[in-house]
């Protein structure tokens, strides 16, 4: 018997060409041939990060790394600890690519281009011997009573693999295949986008940015902080990003019209920020201060006055006019803005969805199927998601290597 396999990789995504050069690197006997639909590779990694590629992320525990999933979280964490975020940033340093940790966490090549990547990818998969075909669509994936697959090809063509590693992406088509496999599907949902907002205090404040707000969203029970953009349709920025993320399937079963609400002040519980508030009024470095005019808590003038204003504070008003009522307003408007969300809007170029392969389907030791022995599942095909930041191509990088390792070692399945 050979001590080789002949590979087929369906996808030339990242996570499908990384697990192509795990593979061909591992057992360079194995013939790994990647079938990609269209006719370039690497699409996601070329127009990631504005162009620049957010490789990854500088988190290096595992433990807290898988708090930036929403759905995978247990599942990753064993894969974390054999190939995370470290292991990325060497791997591609030790082939030559120079990475930068940015202020925020995220990890770009030096050059600030995809294409270092991309090209980083393509060269070493052509070392490992990986045959691309493109323009190469999968039709379908037929298990054989012998063991084994035949590939169908969207063109007619048919070919006899010993394994398959499916990383095509959220495809319809694909997961409809895997249903005939046995593999249950998790219907998919949008994730990570923002918040559409008709409401007047909110009205020509486009661009005006905070550094840290909690958002809470008080019927479905999810709550986030962390900065907030206002946007011509809305809310945005990493603390809406992170609460549409984690509460995906919520939003969507909601049609997307819920309440949410706002703190602008969250290091101050509402009772010390009204009593801190109400001091001011007999302060004399604030007495005679017009509320309106002069922000507090870093808050932006713009949004400082909306709030205020929306608190029916006269815009005349200096800090010993108010009375004690009106700065309990003021505090409420200030601890628990609330809004009405309307609709959402994907964010920038990227869409991510939760949803795919049902996780106890899959090994994750080896990212093999549960279900059919030889089929191995890598990328956005598994119902896994993560927050913006480089950590969906972690989870990416995760899987294909671990997979890519897996397909050509017999041990995994005791033959």
């Amino acid at each position: 018997m050979s001590s080789f396999y002949s590979i087929a990789i369906i996808g030339g995504g990242a996570a499908g060409v990384f697990a192509a050069i795990a593979a061909g690197e591992a057992s360079p006997g194995s013939k790994i041939q990647v079938f990609e639909k269209s006719s370039t590779l690497l699409g996601k990694v070329l127009i990631s990060g504005g162009g620049r590629c957010n490789v990854t992320h500088g988190c290096f525990d595992p433990h807290e790394l898988i708090e930036y999933y929403p759905r995978g979280q247990r599942e990753l964490l064993g894969p974390f600890h054999k190939f995370a975020c470290g292991d990325t940033m060497e791997w591609f340093t030790d082939r030559g690519v120079d990475l930068k940790i940015e202020d925020d966490g995220r990890v770009f090549p030096v050059s600030n281009s995809s294409q270092t990547i991309a090209n980083c990818l393509l060269e070493f998969a052509e070392r490992a011997g990986v045959v691309f075909h493109m323009n190469a669509g999968a039709k379908r994936v037929e298990a054989l009573e012998s063991g084994g697959f035949h590939l169908h090809l969207e063109s007619g063509a048919a070919h006899t693999f010993d394994r398959i590693l499916i990383a095509t992406g959220g495809s319809k088509r694909m997961w409809d295949g895997l249903k005939t496999l046995g593999h249950s599907i998790i219907p998919p949902v949008p994730s990570l986008f923002t918040f559409n907002i008709r409401d007047p205090r909110l009205k020509d404040l486009a661009g005006v940015s905070v550094p840290m707000v909690r958002i809470t969203l008080p019927v479905g029970g999810f709550e986030t902080e962390g900065p907030l953009l206002i946007t011509h349709w809305g809310l945005s920025g990493p603390a809406v990003l992170k609460l549409s993320s984690f509460g995906a399937r919520w939003m969507e079963q909601q049609d997307y019209r819920f309440h949410i609400s706002v703190d602008w002040v969250p290091n101050l519980g509402a009772e010390d920020l009204f009593e801190e508030i109400n001091g001011h009024r007999k302060d004399f470095e604030f007495q005679r201060k017009r509320v309106v005019s002069n922000t507090l808590y870093g808050l932006p003038l713009r949004l400082w006055k909306a709030l205020c204003l929306h608190a029916r504070i006269p815009e005349t008003a200096n800090w010993s006019d108010l009375s004690k009522p009106l700065v309990r307003r003021l505090a409420e408007t200030l601890s628990e803005s609330n809004f009405q969300v309307v609709d959402k809007s994907t964010f920038k170029e990227e869409f991510v969805t939760a949803g795919g392969v049902a996780l106890e389907e899959v090994n994750f030791q080896t990212f093999e199927s549960r279900m059919r022995p030889g089929l191995f599942l890598a990328g956005e095909v598994l119902d896994i998601d993560a927050l913006t930041g480089g950590f969906n191509f972690q989870a990416a990088w995760t899987a294909a290597w671990l997979a890519g390792h897996a397909i050509v070692d017999r041990s995994f399945q005791g033959e």
